[in-house]
């Protein structure tokens, strides 16, 4: 165990892998909060925000054993990457080559593919900092895998803070140019087992455009202003009343699953969306330095599978809102580039922020 001030991270065994291989589970906790996340795909299992009563809230949708995280269809809490989000029919041009990546989402790629940066092992360490405490993950990914050029070397940084707050940042270096865009795909519910689905939590995104999509759910290249519109987030607006609109685009995803463009990004930290759960009364506040925030409602849950604590994953039980670059980013040459080279790295920070009242 390794402790400082209030605050300490703890390691556990969580599961082992079918091949024998011992999975950890590292717990980050101080007065304010606590975060579980485990050594298979740097998986967010848990986040448990503190009471007045003294009672911890979890804030996430999370399996207590290692099995349904093995098949983890629905990414709950992983880092998803080498490429987070879609790539048009797995088809990667850069720099004059074009590579084929693996398509697991139909014809196209998504997330990764078909064993992305959540189907493997990762090292963790314990790290100490004068304000947090947390833990780092490092992972090789190699050349050709899942077909990305070269080899890309990924270290992912959990870290808690007495605020309750909690820092992920993502670096990320490669020998050969290929691309690289990072997200945490943890399912929130505010209002914690007692509240079945988000559809009454009240979501602000500082956004004034978002990217539409095609029937498979590809951005267009264009972008489309979110004034009169049910992705009008820019003032605080309930869920559920949103997804009742009847909007095109909400008809082709079956709800949200768009990517939204962050009014503020360019580098630094900047606020990007806050979502609150009137029932519970707690408060998320997401700033990062990412050009793009992903809503997606959870629409696909499908309620085959049960949570920690009994809660039913059925459709809206959580929802996402992924910080990261565009979707489909190599197809647009508009778009923020996602393209790493040796000397040139990946980097991205973002920090969410609970309130309780």
């Amino acid at each position: 165990m390794l402790q400082k001030r209030s605050a300490m991270v703890v390691a556990r065994p969580f599961g082992t892998l079918p091949d024998g291989t011992s999975i950890d589970a590292y717990v980050l906790r101080n007065d304010a909060i606590e975060l579980e996340a485990i050594t298979w795909g740097c998986i967010i299992t848990a986040v448990r925000v503190a009471r007045r009563n003294g009672e911890r809230l979890n804030v996430v949708l999370g399996y207590d054993r290692l099995e349904p995280y093995l098949s983890n269809p629905a990414y709950l809490g992983a880092v998803a990457g080498r490429y987070a989000n879609r790539i048009a029919y797995g088809r990667l041009p850069l720099e004059g080559t074009d590579h084929q990546l693996t398509c697991n989402d139909g014809v196209h790629h998504l997330h990764g593919g078909i064993r992305g940066f959540d189907q493997h092992v990762w090292t963790a360490s314990p790290v100490e900092r004068a304000d947090a405490s947390g833990v780092t993950f490092t992972r090789t990914s190699p050349a050709g895998e899942e077909g990305y050029p070269g080899a890309a070397h990924a270290r992912v940084t959990y870290l808690v803070r007495p605020d309750a707050s909690v820092t992920m940042e993502y670096a990320v270096t490669s020998d050969a140019p290929t691309v690289v865009n990072l997200t945490q795909h943890s399912y929130f519910n505010l209002g914690g087992r007692g509240e079945a689905t988000v559809l009454g939590h009240e979501l602000t995104i500082a956004a004034d455009s978002f990217l539409p999509v095609d029937a498979q759910l590809i951005p267009t290249g264009a972008s489309a202003e979110v004034d009169r519109t049910p992705f009008d987030f820019r003032r605080s607006a309930q869920i559920g009343e949103r997804l009742q609109h009847d909007h095109e685009q909400l008809r082709l995803a079956g709800g949200f699953d768009h990517n939204f463009v962050l009014s503020h990004a360019g580098g630094s930290v900047n606020p990007a969306a806050t979502l609150r759960s009137p029932s519970s009364g707690c408060t998320l506040e997401i700033a990062t330095t990412e050009p793009g925030l992903q809503l997606y409602t959870g629409q696909q849950l499908d309620g085959r599978r049960v949570s920690a604590g009994g809660r039913i994953l059925g459709a809206h039980a959580g929802v996402c809102l992924e910080t990261q670059h565009f979707p489909d980013s190599p197809h647009h040459a508009q778009f923020p580039s996602t393209v790493v080279r040796p000397g040139l790295p990946y980097g991205s920070s973002t920090t969410w922020t609970f309130k309780v009242t």
